[in-house]
């Protein structure tokens, strides 16, 4: 049986097919102003017998392809379980939310924590962060890195922390302090997020932002435990959609 997973997420969509339990291909796309023909478009020519859905605009599929849908609390369990076995604890930090999970021993959610309210501590800050210092995404954690020191950012508001980022560096501030600083802020928030449901074991760390080696590291560090980054974090989610897909032959899950 070949089934995909379609995770729809607000900075990119991503596809993931598998069979015989093996994943055989995988695509990536911009989400865009539209959606779902980002979707459409990333699904195009793609054989499949039965398709699930999850992430930000799961609810599009559903509605204008009849596509069921999971929760990305549910797909992120499914993907990561897949990829590390052991894993307990999850952390996606994707363009616009958060989300800390717990699984218990069977790989199945115990606890789970979303900050969806703002971008602060998202990919998206991050983007908007690294433009007001001059940087671009790749450049802008490697700089944090090469501080020796760091400039305290006071505000997670997006708007209030970039008026402060350019108030410290209109002041003379280092641009790499500045930028460990805002990576040092975005970290904070996370493992708030982390120590409340998981007090202790080995992070998985997925999403967008698990690209990035300083968030990466600084997590670690702070948290004084071993963090693991897969091959490719941001297409966790579609992994688990497609694996639900094989496990249920498509029928969708209203469950977290």
């Amino acid at each position: 049986m070949r089934t995909a997973g379609l995770d729809i997420g607000s900075r990119t969509v991503k596809l993931v097919v598998i069979e015989q339990g093996e994943t055989v291909l995988t695509r990536k796309g911009l989400t865009s102003h539209d959606p779902l023909e980002a979707a459409r478009a990333l699904m195009e020519g793609v054989n499949y017998d039965t398709i699930v859905a999850t992430g930000y605009g799961r609810h599009l599929l559903k509605e204008h392809l009849d596509c069921p849908v999971i929760s990305e609390i549910k797909a992120f369990a499914l993907g990561a379980k897949a990829i590390y076995p052991t894993c307990r604890v999850i952390l996606d930090i994707g363009g616009q939310d958060t989300k800390a999970i717990s699984l218990n021993e069977a790989g199945e959610m115990s606890k789970f924590e979303m900050n969806d309210k703002c971008a602060a501590g998202t990919g998206r800050f991050l983007e908007i962060m690294a433009a007001a210092l001059g940087y671009t995404l790749e450049e802008f954690p490697k700089a944090a890195l090469s501080a020796g020191r760091f400039e305290k950012i006071n505000s997670m508001c997006t708007v209030f922390a970039e008026s402060e980022v350019i108030s410290l560096t209109a002041k003379g501030a280092a641009r790499p302090e500045v930028a460990l600083g805002i990576h040092r802020a975005i970290v904070s928030r996370s493992t708030t997020l982390l120590k409340r449901i998981a007090p202790s074991g080995e992070v998985f760390f997925a999403g967008g932002v698990a690209l990035n080696g300083c968030v990466e590291t600084l997590i670690a560090e702070d948290l004084g435990r071993p963090v693991f980054v897969p091959p490719d974090p941001q297409m966790v989610g579609a992994l688990g959609a497609a694996l639900h897909a094989l496990k249920s032959g498509g029928r969708e899950d209203a469950t977290p």
